[in-house]
């Protein structure tokens, strides 16, 4: 567990956009970090948190259709 992989999905997620609009569907930080574990990436729902607080980005959606800007670029 590490917040290195919260890092690694967020770039990954910034570099691709099927892999950002995959991780927009979850409605909950517990579904985003089950379906992070299936892809490999090992954080947890704390380690999540921290990061994206860390970097001042908040986890909810906004939009239509709803999108979260979490992804780092």
């Amino acid at each position: 567990m590490s917040k290195k992989s919260v890092e690694d999905l967020l770039i990954a997620g910034g570099e691709d956009k099927h892999v950002r609009a995959r991780y927009d569907a979850p409605s909950t930080m517990e579904e985003f970090v089950v379906l992070a574990a299936s892809d490999g990436y090992d954080f947890t729902v704390e380690e999540l948190a921290t990061v994206l607080q860390e970097s001042g980005d908040v986890f909810d959606k906004h939009g239509n259709p709803p999108k979260r800007s979490i992804w780092w670029t």
